[in-house]
C-alpha cells in the first residue's frame, strides 16, 4: 500500500515536472519567437522600407521676356500642371489671367521645385503679354515651371508612391485621419481595447462585420508586413507586433510610415499608396494645395478605396465625404459654417485619369534604353531616382495627334484598309542632340513594338546626301553647278547587273549637281557614286552617325541601307549642325530621391566633315525643299521659313520617309506597313505631310547663316553652268568652295525688271 502511494507521489512528480518543462520551453521558444519578431519589424522599418520607383519628368517649361508664346498656350500648360485659376492670389499654384488694354496679363504664385541644379522656391511672378509675345516678366529673369511627372520605372509589384514629411502635411490632414481612423492614437500602445470592445458590440447589433478595431498602428502592421489572410492567428500576429513598434518607434514615426504606406486607390496596374500620390491622382495637386472637402475625400477613401472610388461611385464617394466632415465638425477640426458650405460642395476630383501608367511610353523606351548604360534595374525600380528629360510635352502631344490622324486620313482617302499603316516620327533639337518628341507607334501610349527605335528599314533616297558630300569633300572639281550626266548606268555584280532607272523612267541628259539631288535623280547619284568608289561613300554614311552598318555594295548608293528612325534622324543632325557629330540623348540630369546629383548626361561634339562641304549641301537640300520632291511641303509650311531635307521611297514604295531640319529642329518621318507590304505612298505623299505639319507646329527658326570661310557666291547661268550676272535670265546665286568659280561666260538675255528667284532674295538679305 505505501509502496504504491510512494509511485503514485512519483508519477505525480514526474508529472509536473515534464509539465513546468514543458511551459519552460514553450515560454523560450515564445520569447525566441517574439525576438525574431522584433527583429523583423526593426529591420523594415528602419531599413528602405519601400521599393520607389524612379520617376522620370519632361523638361520643364521655361519663360522668358521676349519669348513668342501664346497666352493660351500658357494657360494650358497651367492648368496641365495642376494650378488653379482665381481671382485672387492667395497661395502657391495658382495664377490669375486678365486683359489690360490690348494686353493679356498673368500673375503666377508657382510652387517651387527641386531641380538637379538648383532649388527654385515658390514665388510670384507677373507676365505681360502683346499679342504672343512676353514683353515683360517680373519675379526674376526666368521663370522655370516644375517639370511634368511623365512616368516612372515600377517594381514587379506595380506600387507608387510620393514620400511626405509628417511635418510638411497640412496639420488638417494629420488631425482628421487621427479623429476618423484612431482618436485615441496617442494615449493607446498599440492595441486599443476599447476599441476592439466598441467594434465587437457594434458587430454584434449589426449581426455582421460593421466597424474594425484595428488602431492605426495595426493597420500600419497588415498592410506593411503581412498579408490579407483572416485568421485569428494573423490577427494575433497583427497585435503582436504593433505592441513592437509602439516599444521602439515613436508615435510620429509611427504616423509618418502609415502616411506614406496606406493603400488608396489604383491607376492601371498600378496601386496608388499614400496622400502625397494619392492627392495626385485625384487632384492633380500637392496636398498643401488641398480643400477641406478634398482633404475629407481622402480621408475617407481609407475605409475602402475601390468602394468609395469617386469616379465609378461619385454619390458613394460624397456620402462618405460628408461623413467624414461630420466628424470633423464634430471634433472641432471646422466650425458651423465651414461644415456648412464644404458639405454642399460636389466633389472637385480632376477628370479621371484614363492614361496607361506611362503615357509616353515610346519615349520613355529611349529613356531606359539609356539609363540601363549606367543603372541596374533594380536601382532604377528600387531607389527613387528622379530622372530629368528632355521631352517636350507640347512637341510629343503634336507628335502623337499629327501622326495618328494623318495615317486614319491617307487610309481614308487612298482607298487602305483601317489600321493597315503604321508610322514612326522622332524630333531632335540641332545643336544639342536633345530628342524633344519621339512616337513609334501611331498609338504612342501603349508600350510595345517601338519602331522609331527597333524599325530597320532600307532608307532610300535618304542615303542620297552621304554621295553628294562625299563628292564635296573629295575634289574641288566637284561643285553645286557641275554637270553630272543622268544618262542609264549599268553595273556588272556577282548577283546579275545593277540598272537603275529614275522614278518618273526618264533620262535627263547633263544636269547640274544640286538639281539631280533636288530631283531626287537616280540615274545621276548612282553613276556619281561609283564614279567616287563605295568605300569612300560608305564611310560617309557611317561617320554622319546613327551606327549606320553599310554593305559595300552599288545599291547601297541609293538607299538598300536599314537604319532606324532615330538613327536617321542622328545622321541628319549631323548634317543640321554643320557636320558636327552628337549623339543623340534623351536625358538631362539623374538625381537621387533627395535631389543630390548622380549622373550628368553631357553634350558630346565631334566635328566630321568640314563646314564649306555641308554649306554646299544644305544649298541643295533646300533646293529639295522650294523646287524638287519636297516642294509640297509649303502648302503647310510658311514661305519665309527656309528648311532643308530629303524625301525617301524605297523599291514598290514599301516603305515612306522623310528627313529634315530647319535651324533649330530636325525629324524624321517613316510610314509603312508591319508586314513589309506594298503601299501606294512615295516620301512626298506618305511622309513629308507628317513632317510639314509638324514642323509648321514649331516654335523655329528657318536656315539663314551666313556662309562659312571659303564660301563665295556666284551669279551661274543655270542652262550652262558658266558665270552670269544678276539682271540675266536663268542667273541663279549659287555658293562655291574656295578657289572655284563657273568658268566662261553665259550669253545674257538682260531682263529690265526681273521678279528674282526665291534664291537671289534669301541670300542678299
Amino acid at each position: 500500500m505505501a509502496k504504491r502511494r510512494a509511485r503514485s507521489r512519483a508519477s505525480r512528480t514526474s508529472w509536473r515536472a515534464w509539465l513546468w518543462r514543458l511551459l519552460a520551453l514553450s515560454a523560450l521558444l515564445g520569447l525566441v519567437a517574439v525576438v525574431l519578431l522584433d527583429i523583423q519589424v526593426r529591420s523594415k522599418f528602419e531599413g528602405r522600407k519601400w521599393a520607389l520607383p524612379a520617376h522620370v519628368y519632361a523638361r520643364p517649361f521655361e519663360v522668358y521676356e521676349g519669348m513668342p508664346l501664346a497666352p493660351a498656350r500658357l494657360e494650358a500648360q497651367l492648368k496641365t500642371l495642376g494650378y488653379q485659376p482665381v481671382a485672387t492670389l492667395s497661395g502657391p499654384g495658382q495664377f490669375e489671367r486678365r486683359r489690360l488694354g490690348a494686353q493679356t496679363v498673368f500673375a503666377i504664385n508657382s510652387r517651387g521645385f527641386e531641380f538637379w541644379d538648383q532649388a527654385e522656391p515658390p514665388a510670384r511672378w507677373d507676365l505681360t503679354f502683346s499679342g504672343d509675345q512676353i514683353t515683360r516678366l517680373t519675379g526674376g529673369n526666368l521663370l522655370r515651371l516644375e517639370p511634368e511627372k511623365i512616368g516612372g520605372i515600377y517594381p514587379a509589384h506595380q506600387e507608387d508612391r510620393q514620400l511626405v514629411r509628417l511635418q510638411d502635411i497640412p496639420p488638417l490632414l494629420g488631425e482628421t485621419l487621427l479623429a476618423v481612423e484612431d482618436k485615441h492614437f496617442l494615449d493607446h500602445q498599440g492595441v486599443s481595447i476599447r476599441a476592439i470592445g466598441r467594434a465587437l458590440w457594434a458587430n454584434v447589433k449589426a449581426g455582421g462585420v460593421a466597424q474594425g478595431g484595428s488602431t492605426i498602428t495595426q493597420q500600419l502592421v497588415k498592410n506593411f508586413y503581412l498579408t490579407n489572410e483572416r485568421s485569428l492567428s494573423r490577427k494575433g500576429m497583427e497585435a503582436i507586433m504593433a505592441l513592437l513598434l509602439e516599444v521602439h518607434y515613436s508615435k510620429a514615426e509611427i504616423l509618418e510610415t502609415y502616411l506614406n504606406e496606406v493603400y488608396l486607390g489604383q491607376q492601371g496596374a498600378k496601386s496608388i499608396n499614400g496622400f502625397g500620390l494619392a492627392s495626385q491622382h485625384y487632384f492633380r495637386r500637392p496636398l498643401n494645395e488641398l480643400g477641406i472637402d478634398q482633404i475629407a475625400l481622402l480621408v475617407g477613401l481609407v475605409k475602402g478605396a475601390s468602394y468609395y472610388n469617386p469616379w465609378r461611385s461619385p454619390a458613394r464617394a460624397k456620402d462618405r465625404r460628408d461623413l467624414v466632415l461630420g466628424i470633423m465638425h464634430e471634433s472641432g477640426l471646422i466650425n458651423d459654417r465651414q461644415y456648412k458650405i464644404e458639405s454642399q460642395r460636389p466633389l472637385r476630383v480632376a477628370a479621371p485619369n484614363q492614361e496607361p501608367i506611362t503615357r509616353y511610353a515610346n519615349f520613355l523606351d529611349l529613356v531606359k534604353r539609356q539609363l540601363r548604360r549606367d543603372y541596374s534595374a533594380d536601382d532604377l525600380q528600387s531607389e527613387g531616382l528622379r530622372v530629368f528629360t528632355t521631352l517636350e510635352t507640347g512637341v510629343q502631344n503634336q507628335v502623337e495627334t499629327t501622326l495618328a490622324s494623318s495615317l486614319k486620313r491617307v487610309e481614308r482617302d487612298r482607298g487602305l484598309a483601317a489600321g493597315s499603316l503604321q508610322g514612326a516620327v522622332v524630333v531632335a533639337r540641332v545643336g544639342s542632340a536633345e530628342v524633344l518628341a519621339l512616337a513609334g507607334d501611331r498609338t504612342p501610349s501603349l508600350a510595345g513594338f517601338n519602331r522609331a527605335l527597333d524599325a530597320r528599314r532600307p532608307i532610300g533616297s535618304l542615303a542620297k546626301p552621304a554621295v553628294y558630300l562625299a563628292a564635296f569633300e573629295q575634289s574641288p572639281a566637284y561643285q553645286l553647278a557641275t554637270r553630272i550626266s543622268d544618262e542609264p548606268v549599268r553595273v556588272a555584280g556577282p548577283d546579275g547587273e545593277w540598272a537603275p532607272t529614275n522614278y518618273d523612267r526618264e533620262s535627263h541628259g547633263q544636269v547640274p549637281l544640286y538639281q539631280a539631288l533636288a530631283q531626287s535623280y537616280n540615274q545621276a547619284t548612282a553613276r556619281l557614286g561609283m564614279q567616287l568608289g563605295l568605300n569612300q561613300v560608305a564611310r560617309t554614311l557611317e561617320r554622319m552617325g546613327g551606327e549606320a552598318r553599310v554593305p559595300r555594295v552599288p545599291a547601297m548608293l541609293l538607299g538598300a541601307v536599314d537604319m532606324s528612325p532615330l538613327a536617321v534622324t542622328e545622321q541628319y543632325h549631323t548634317l543640321a549642325a554643320d557636320g558636327f557629330y552628337s549623339p543623340l540623348r534623351a536625358i538631362l540630369e539623374v538625381t537621387d530621391q533627395r535631389g543630390k546629383p548622380l549622373s550628368r548626361y553631357p553634350l558630346a561634339v565631334e566635328q566630321r566633315f568640314d563646314a564649306q562641304s555641308v554649306f554646299l549641301l544644305h544649298y541643295a537640300l533646300r533646293s529639295v525643299m522650294r523646287e524638287g520632291t519636297g516642294k509640297a511641303a509649303y502648302r503647310q509650311l510658311p514661305a519665309s521659313l527656309d528648311v532643308a531635307g530629303k524625301t525617301g521611297t524605297t523599291n514598290d514604295q514599301r516603305d515612306s520617309w522623310f528627313a529634315g531640319f530647319s535651324a533649330e529642329h530636325v525629324a524624321t518621318v517613316w510610314v509603312g506597313r508591319d508586314d513589309n507590304g506594298t503601299t501606294p505612298l512615295t516620301g512626298s505623299i506618305g511622309a513629308l505631310p507628317i513632317w510639314s505639319e509638324i514642323v509648321a507646329g514649331l516654335d523655329t527658326r528657318g536656315l539663314d547663316a551666313p556662309p562659312p570661310a571659303g564660301v563665295t557666291y556666284y551669279w551661274t547661268d543655270e542652262r550652262s553652268g558658266q558665270a552670269s550676272g544678276e539682271n540675266c535670265r536663268f542667273a541663279r546665286l549659287i555658293p562655291y568652295s574656295y578657289g572655284q568659280a563657273p568658268s566662261g561666260k553665259a550669253d545674257c538675255e538682260w531682263v529690265q525688271n526681273p521678279l528674282m528667284h526665291w534664291w537671289k532674295k534669301l541670300w542678299q538679305d
